[in-house]
């Protein structure tokens, strides 16, 4: 029997490099088929809910931005036995990383928890409310999904590309979906659609 496993983004679409985890996640949807024990979701800004996606998985894939002091748009890997034995303090993603911490020791403690978790942890550059990625951040994200796709290999896990096509996310950044200032019939077609 194949083992489970759940790939989910992390992060906020709304917050700039916040969103960089749902946004590999949409990469990965869109651009490979995986073998059916394998589960992506974009798991949004993840309270103790977390333990619902923890919970018989068998290994877990997380891709989240990182806020720990190196250059924007560094890729830095994470193990399970790094996030446990430091807690959320030196791997500050964001106002959910304490989360992840906490869910990881209640699954342990429920004998629950995934046997092998992988943070992949992207170096943000900005967080400003209706912000897009930074490049910095679009370009970590590449290689977030070869690291993903790499441990799959480690976990004996097939995958397929099944697009050549850029990805391009479902959101906007506010300042691309809204004009910034005008009139009441300029700003009405962009809130309506029509």
């Amino acid at each position: 029997m194949k083992r489970k496993i759940t790939i989910g983004g992390i992060g906020s679409v709304l917050l700039g490099d916040d969103g960089v985890g749902p946004y590999v996640a949409g990469m990965l949807e869109a651009g490979y088929k995986f073998d059916e024990n394998v589960t992506v979701a974009d798991l949004g800004t993840p309270g103790l809910d977390l333990l619902a996606h923890l919970s018989g998985t068998d290994a877990l894939i997380l891709i989240d931005s990182v806020s720990n002091g190196a250059p924007p748009g560094t890729v830095t890997l994470y193990r399970k036995e790094d996030i446990l034995r430091h807690g959320p303090a030196p791997v500050r993603m964001d106002p959910h990383s304490p989360v992840l911490s906490e869910s990881l020791l209640i699954a342990e403690l429920a004998g629950e928890g995934p046997q092998d978790i992988l943070l992949i942890g992207i170096t943000g550059e900005q967080y400003e409310v209706g912000a897009g990625l930074s490049e910095p951040a679009r370009k970590a994200a590449a290689q977030a999904v070869v690291e993903i796709l790499a441990e799959l290999d480690r976990l004996d896990t097939s995958h397929s590309k099944l697009s050549t096509q850029p990805f391009s996310a479902w959101w906007k950044p506010m300042a691309e979906a809204l004009p910034v200032a005008g009139p009441a019939e300029t700003l009405a077609p962009a809130l309506t659609g029509r």
